[in-house]
């Protein structure tokens, strides 16, 4: 695909339900008592892994216009063929923990990428509560060997991980006692807020130690229920910063997730001088909702005196703004550095190389160590052929890095954005000014 510099960002969006939220909600309706309807589904190609997986396994689904309908299944069936995760990190892992406590067995699998990223993350603790979990040194694909007598666990997450807290969680709903997940680094809550949404105690608490601990009672089962799942706040970040670097923009997205362990992406503008303001704030499923808008005014890139450092305890919580963040410090007086981000390299691709590898083809000045990597700025980008790896988010940056670009640049595998955002470069358009 091939895309020519923008002069500004101008106009109002409404995107499709974040994928984290659509996910969980998903898998929780499939495992609740009734009915419940999720309106505003995430239309990823992930999410409709997670959606498959369920059929799989027995649950009933029906696409009623905007909304899916989901109905309860006291009892998962055993699927006589693999579940097939594709692409998607967050089916897998927390499938798994909701499989852990069914006495079947079951494959799940997945395409290329997924085949390479670590899943011993959540073998480990499935196996202290009682799975027992067959795996290709690590990785997928995986064969779970459930069990009814799951045992509850106390156990500390090794590295950050929502989707490892996830899993955990959702297999302690099948056990008999108190299940507790120790974060020495916050991570997302849906999970948390959802489980408490419909129906499920989940309580986090702060140790004198500085730890958090997450826990809920088991047995425990949800209640169906109606939600709208709010814009995908990850996917706004891409025209937030377009518009943010931009002279002239006006941008406004409705209806957004502002949960604050997504939304410190907003944060670290705000930090770096951008005008970004959030309105209208409600709450949906213990989730706040609201607008926000770009101005970016005059002036264009962000004036400062020094680097910029990403602080480490925010890096679990910007793990997917990462390469688009490196972009925008191409263009902030100083540059930026990024350390503590080694997760990235275990993602749908090696986003740390992949990064580094399209900023030097556009001319910036990238210095790249095992945990992260610096940029300097201010720096003119220039068109140049980006190569997206197959992965959405480095397609999604670099499409942001080519409107602030001199001279056009074509991205190569851009159809790789339907797996978290199908429709990114149809509204990319529609409010891109040349």
């Amino acid at each position: 695909m091939k895309l020519k510099p923008a002069r500004r960002i101008d106009g109002q969006l409404s995107l499709p339900g974040d994928k984290s939220i659509s996910h969980r909600a998903a898998l929780i309706a499939a495992l609740a008592t009734g009915v419940s309807h999720l309106s505003n589904f995430s239309t990823s190609r992930d999410c409709a892994s997670t959606l498959g997986c369920l059929r799989q396994l027995g649950v009933e689904i029906i696409h009623d216009g905007n909304s899916w309908i989901i109905k309860g299944c006291e009892t998962f069936l055993a699927s006589s063929a693999p579940l097939d995760c594709g692409n998607s990190g967050s089916t897998i892992r927390m499938l798994a923990g909701i499989l852990a406590s069914r006495d079947f067995k079951s494959e799940l699998i997945g395409d290329e990428s997924l085949r390479s990223r670590p899943m011993q993350r959540i073998i480990e603790p499935l196996e202290q509560m009682g799975a027992h979990i067959d795996s290709r040194d690590g990785k997928p694909p995986i064969t779970i060997h459930g069990s009814r007598d799951l045992r509850p666990i106390r156990y500390q997450l090794p590295v950050a991980s929502a989707q490892v807290k996830s899993c955990i969680l959702f297999a302690g709903l099948g056990t008999k006692g108190r299940t507790e997940v120790i974060e020495t680094t916050s991570t997302r809550d849906h999970t948390e807020r959802l489980f408490n949404a419909f129906g499920v105690s989940v309580r986090t608490e702060i140790e004198e130690s500085g730890k958090s601990v997450v826990s809920l009672e088991g047995p425990a089962k949800f209640t169906g229920g109606k939600i709208s799942i709010p814009g995908d706040i990850s996917s706004a970040a891409y025209f937030i910063a377009a518009a943010m670097l931009l002279p002239g923009s006006q941008l406004a997205i409705k209806g957004l997730s502002l949960n604050p362990t997504r939304a410190e992406f907003l944060s670290v503008l705000r930090s770096w001088g951008a005008d970004i303001t959030t309105t209208d704030i409600q709450t949906e499923c213990d989730e706040p909702v609201g607008t926000v808008l770009v101005n970016s005014g005059v002036d264009g890139p962000l004036e400062r005196d020094q680097k910029q450092r990403l602080d480490d305890s925010m890096i679990p919580l910007l793990i997917d703004e990462l390469p688009l963040l490196a972009i925008v410090g191409t263009q902030i007086s100083g540059g930026l550095e990024i350390r503590n981000a080694r997760e990235l390299r275990v993602k749908e691709t090696d986003r740390l190389a992949a990064t580094v590898q399209n900023l030097r083809a556009m001319g910036a000045d990238v210095e790249e160590y095992d945990d992260g990597l610096a940029v300097s700025g201010p720096t003119r980008l220039r068109g140049a052929l980006i190569d997206s790896y197959g992965d959405h988010r480095i397609a999604m940056a670099f499409a942001v890095a080519a409107l602030i670009a001199e001279g056009a640049s074509e991205i190569t595998g851009e159809e790789c954005v339907e797996i978290s955002f199908p429709e990114f470069f149809q509204l990319l358009e529609t409010v891109v000014e040349r």
